[in-house]
């Protein structure tokens, strides 16, 4: 069976970009798992529901490494979980011809020996970067305290939208008014939140009438 996993760091990223990468290989959308919170830990809801329905021989993908997490220790103790005590293999879409631990199961001691070379080094960048996103939001808001700058979340509407979300909305506006996907899969797509969603797609709905008129 094919899972994928999905994870931003907080509620206000998109991860509508990661969960089509996922339907496109064809993974279905129940199983589909998604988080909306730090890398660094691995006490995430979804992460943990994926975890009970892992069976022998499912493979579990993974957008990039640092989507699995970006703690070293962390990565590879939960790397290690999946494909040698449940004995599931992961595949890293970013870069598939390092990271698909199946090519690795094949090559039997030697390959284990490989794929752990591989991981601690790829585990060790996701973690330094971590830190260096890190320092940099830290210097940041320090910045905008020094120069006296609203640090609150932007509000989000039609017109601030990625081109890629636009794309979405233009995609399945019309199936989701004729019923055919929910309301909740639309905006797990789009990455919005139910408040932002509904005003969403009713500045969409007026938008579109008006140049249909």
């Amino acid at each position: 069976m094919k899972i994928g996993y999905v994870r931003v760091s907080d509620e206000t990223q998109n991860e509508g970009r990661q969960t089509w990468k996922m339907k496109e290989i064809g993974i279905e959308e129940r199983f589909i798992f998604v988080d909306k919170i730090t890398g660094v830990t691995f006490e995430r809801p979804q992460f943990q529901s994926m975890l009970q329905i892992i069976r022998e021989g499912d493979i579990v993908y993974f957008e990039a490494l640092d989507r699995l997490g970006r703690d070293y220790d962390g990565i590879i103790e939960n790397w290690k979980l999946i494909t040698r005590k449940l004995k599931a293999d992961i595949v890293i879409l970013e870069n598939e011809t390092l990271f698909d631990s199946r090519k690795y199961r094949e090559m039997g001691d030697f390959g284990k020996m490989l794929e752990d070379q591989f991981l601690s080094l790829l585990a060790f960048g996701a973690d330094q970067e971590r830190k260096r996103i890190k320092r940099r939001q830290r210097e940041g808001i320090e910045n905008a305290k020094r120069e006296g700058k609203h640090l609150g979340r932007p509000r989000i509407s039609l017109d601030k939208l990625s081109k890629f979300q636009h794309e979405i909305l233009d995609k399945q506006f019309s199936k989701w008014k004729a019923k055919e996907i929910t309301a909740v899969s639309f905006m797990n797509e789009l990455g919005l939140k139910k408040d932002t969603f509904y005003k969403v797609v009713k500045e969409y709905e007026i938008r579109h009438d008006h140049s249909t008129n």
